[in-house]
């Protein structure tokens, strides 16, 4: 009987850990913080009640572009997937909005639409909608031709061919969508409150850059609720199925 082979991932973070406080140790505080100085800062973010107002800002316009862009990509990566004449249409666009990165948007928006809660918004559904859309769309094109067939003999239509073929055919495609659509969306927003926010994790990160506290910038990058919650659930439907 052979031994189970032993899982090194367990290593990677007190690996870079050691990394981090040899690296920290040759440079200022102010420059590149160490481990138990981020730790310090963050208990003390997290015992103010100013933090979770800035999280809870922060968390309503992600869900709010989020939100929109799952609803944009699953009808247009659906239609895309189900028609090749859209899906040659739609393609140089995908490409064009894929290729710019979403922060690049930002100051144009900004521009347009003013700074504040629609700015942001629209920030996250640009960088969230395009890559969930060409998600979806790979899973639609990977339904088998005999399902679809099988299924009209028997009489379905084609608003039943989309909710028993297509949408439980393509679920998994659909919750990795949805949490790469989360993540990008999260990415952009922290960058977006940075340039043009009074508030939001991504304003606190800016401010504490300004004032020379780098001890605040670690730590506030992990108050994603992707990481801990929404991420996750997200896959687990997908997953019972399997």
């Amino acid at each position: 009987m052979s031994l189970p082979k032993p899982n090194w991932g367990w290593a990677s973070l007190p690996f870079l850990l050691l990394i981090w406080i040899a690296l920290a140790s040759r440079f200022p505080t102010y420059i590149l913080p160490q481990p138990w100085d981020v730790a310090r800062e963050a208990l003390r973010w997290l015992g103010d009640r100013s933090l979770w107002q800035h999280l809870q800002a922060s968390v309503l316009e992600e869900l709010g572009g989020f939100c929109a862009a799952v609803i944009v990509a699953l009808l247009l990566g659906t239609a895309a997937g189900l028609s090749s004449r859209f899906r040659d249409f739609i393609s140089p666009l995908n490409s064009l909005f894929m290729a710019i990165p979403p922060i690049a948007w930002a100051p144009l928006i900004m521009i347009i639409f003013g700074l504040g809660y629609v700015s942001i918004v629209l920030v996250i559904f640009i960088a969230a909608m395009f890559p969930m859309a060409v998600t979806i769309q790979e899973g639609v094109q990977s339904i088998r031709g005999g399902e679809v067939r099988a299924a009209r003999t028997l009489g379905a239509n084609a608003w039943q061919l989309l909710a028993h073929v297509y949408l439980p055919a393509s679920l998994l495609f659909v919750t990795a969508a949805l949490r790469i659509g989360f993540s990008q969306g999260w990415r952009a927003l922290v960058a977006a409150e940075m340039i043009g926010a009074s508030r939001g994790i991504g304003w606190m990160v800016a401010t504490g850059g300004q004032i020379g506290n780098s001890s605040r910038g670690p730590g506030l990058c992990h108050c994603r609720p992707g990481r801990y919650g929404v991420a996750p659930a997200l896959c687990r439907p997908a997953c019972a199925l399997r």
